[in-house]
């Protein structure tokens, strides 16, 4: 008779504490190598964190030249107000969708929440407060106050400078291209018509080469 082919070995048998047991030693095994080192990731006691990248920046605001060290990070609205304390300009959203942080950068509206300080180096930055003539107040902020277009103010400053631009580029059209062109700018008081009257009377009255 031929011989009997040979069987495999049977596999050991693993009980239920066992195999629980050796799982856990896996994954405690694992956690070790994967957790970072506390000594590697915290800095030295009484060592102080590395400072941010900075640059320095030349701001020409309302005229006048600022010289200043920022972060590489921080927004030209955080840089006028909390480094050149230049606070007309208003902190609203923060995310560019109120137009309450509304500037002009060489002449040009611009939402100085969503803009860099270091793009704006050596660039003209005008804000409310430099929008008079000394005592004499820009058409629209006459207007403004004339009409009656604003209640507690704090979208005003945006509101504004977002006029100045419509007025100083031509014609200023109908209540509809001024709701149009203004249309960035929120105010929630809901002064609306107000501020559209006071953008048409500026638009007649702005006779200033």
């Amino acid at each position: 008779m031929p011989p009997e082919p040979e069987r495999p070995p049977r596999p050991a048998r693993v009980s239920r504490r066992g195999f629980l047991g050796r799982t856990t030693a896996m994954g405690l095994g694992t956690g070790a190598l994967s957790r970072p080192d506390p000594a590697a990731a915290d800095p030295a006691p009484g060592k102080p964190p590395p400072e941010p990248p900075g640059t320095e920046v030349v701001l020409r605001v309302n005229g006048a030249e600022h010289r200043v060290d920022v972060d590489n990070r921080a927004t030209l609205l955080d840089t006028l107000r909390e480094r050149l304390r230049i606070t007309g300009t208003k902190k609203g959203c923060d995310r560019g969708q109120c137009g309450a942080c509304t500037v002009h950068i060489d002449g040009r509206t611009a939402l100085s929440c969503l803009t860099l300080a270091v793009a704006a180096d050596g660039h003209e930055i005008t804000t409310v407060e430099g929008l008079a003539d000394g005592e004499v107040l820009h058409p629209v902020q006459r207007a403004f106050i004339e009409t009656d277009a604003f209640q507690c103010g704090f979208c005003t400053p945006g509101q504004i400078m977002s006029a100045v631009a419509l007025v100083e580029r031509g014609p200023v059209g109908s209540d509809d291209a001024v709701r149009e062109f203004m249309s960035g700018n929120l105010c929630r008081c809901a002064a609306y018509p107000h501020i559209v009257q006071a953008v048409r009377r500026a638009g007649a009255t702005d006779k200033r080469p």
